[in-house]
């Protein structure tokens, strides 16, 4: 076969189910079966789960920035740019290269996997002042930053402007945002030893969320039992309450308290890639709607999995769907190149079923919950699954022997809380990260593939 008949394959997103999807494909496929491509921004896999531990200074950024082309197996064509529309009629993806050309890329298959994207409300303020934690740019800018307020207030001769500079605001009980706080009040804990000019008890961490508890999915006690490390560490958790107004030095919650602060973090959950909304198919909760098999009813050759799919949860039933966790999305990857392949090949796709096999909460040093297995763990039993679940997880040896050297070094050197310069004299908050305004509409992508329009 050459080149011109040969099928495209095209993969948006090189995130969990996006990277594992293309390296089953480069496994199972002959070179002269089909083309593969892949669409990515960065040439890295980011391991979402251990951002925290960036953002606290435990691993360095490169240690979860797993490269795509360390194998020497790899044969992916890589577009460096995000796909920001897809025509399912025409079989066309639009995508913005990180040069900001537009091109049009033709398939024949395309797997979906373009991930989440920071669920924001329309609080005033918000995206103006707060800082994210789904990206590695966001998890290395906020730990200069928290740094930077340290350093402020101890060179600060105003008390007021001192107290504002120590309070930080963590929004959203989730794992990103237990995890996030935890870690990053260690952090600060263990710095204010180098400011003998700051008295530590100015230093204030409040989790917040508009939900009752905690974690839910982790049952009443480990909830419960992770809430007790928090407190126990000085951490004050307000449930049942959100944010009200957010400005630049001051947060406002729904309750009516105003906490004067410098730093807010926005961890209030996730929604899908806003690229699924110019597909104009049927969504679930902003999710594409897809079968079991998860491939795209009535569109030939469409697929999609991962954060951005409603991909039905057969294990659970009654009508549940997967939760955009990357335990799914490692086996949804897999399973959705088997589909495929067997599409390909013209035989039968298999429904993805996989039932989950538990929870794991780093809260720092010997402190963690887990569920492996329904099995309930604290400290030290819990902390060693949660570290090796991660540490199996990494797709690498390179990343491995990176993240256990890290969390070694650290564990006996401790932290130099050194900022690196992420943060320039203009500040960047969420609405810096997350290019949410650079996708089309349905009619701007059809407008696109024809050639009529060419968007601004």
């Amino acid at each position: 076969m050459n080149t011109v008949t040969r099928p495209r394959i095209l993969v948006v997103g090189a995130g969990f189910a996006g990277v594992e999807c293309v390296r089953r494909l480069e496994r199972k496929l002959s070179p002269d079966e089909a083309d593969v491509t892949l669409v990515t921004p960065f040439a890295y896999q980011l391991y979402l789960p251990l951002l925290p531990q960036v953002a606290s200074g435990v691993l360095t950024p490169q240690s979860i920035a797993v490269s795509l082309r360390r194998s020497k197996k790899y044969r992916t064509r890589i577009i460096p740019g995000g796909a920001i529309g897809v025509d399912l009629k025409s079989k066309v993806c639009v995508i913005r290269t990180i040069t900001d050309e537009i091109v049009n890329e033709p398939y024949d298959y395309i797997v979906l996997a373009p991930g989440s994207i920071t669920r924001t409300f329309d609080i005033p303020g918000l995206t103006d002042h707060a800082f994210g934690m789904k990206t590695l740019a966001e998890a290395a800018y906020i730990r200069d930053h928290v740094i930077s307020q340290l350093d402020l207030a101890d060179a600060s001769q105003d008390p007021v402007e001192r107290a504002s500079r120590l309070q930080f605001v963590v929004v959203g009980g989730g794992y990103a945002g237990t995890e996030t706080a935890a870690c990053l009040q260690r952090l600060t804990h263990a710095a204010v030893k180098r400011y003998p000019r700051l008295d530590p008890g100015l230093i204030k961490w409040h989790l917040i969320d508009i939900a009752p508890k905690l974690m839910p999915e982790l049952g009443d006690k480990l909830g419960s039992s992770a809430q007790e490390i928090l407190r126990r560490r000085g951490i004050e958790i307000s449930l049942g309450t959100s944010i009200a107004k957010a400005g630049p030095e001051e947060v406002t919650f729904t309750d009516g308290r105003a906490i004067p602060t410098r730093t807010l973090i926005w961890t209030a959950g996730v929604v899908a890639s806003p690229l699924i909304a110019t597909l104009g198919a049927e969504t679930v909760k902003g999710r594409l709607a897809v079968a079991p098999e998860m491939n795209l009813p009535g569109d030939d050759g469409v697929f999609a999995l991962g954060d951005s799919a409603a991909v039905p949860d057969l294990a659970k039933g009654d009508g549940a769907m997967c939760p955009p966790t990357a335990q799914h999305a490692l086996r949804q990857g897999k399973h959705v190149a088997d589909n495929v392949i067997a599409s390909l090949r013209g035989q039968a796709m298999k429904p993805y079923v996989h039932k989950d096999l538990g929870l794991v909460v780093d809260l720092g040093g010997t402190d963690a919950v887990s569920k492996p297995l329904g099995i309930e763990l604290r400290g030290l039993p819990a902390q060693a699954v949660a570290r090796g679940y991660h540490w199996s997880a990494l797709r690498t040896n390179v990343a491995k022997t990176r993240v256990m050297t890290n969390w070694l070094l650290n564990a006996v050197a401790g932290d130099d809380f050194v900022r690196t310069g992420f943060q320039a004299r203009k500040a960047a908050r969420l609405k810096d990260f997350e290019y949410t305004d650079a996708y089309l509409t349905p009619e701007q992508v059809r407008a696109q593939v024809e050639g009529s329009v060419r968007p601004e």
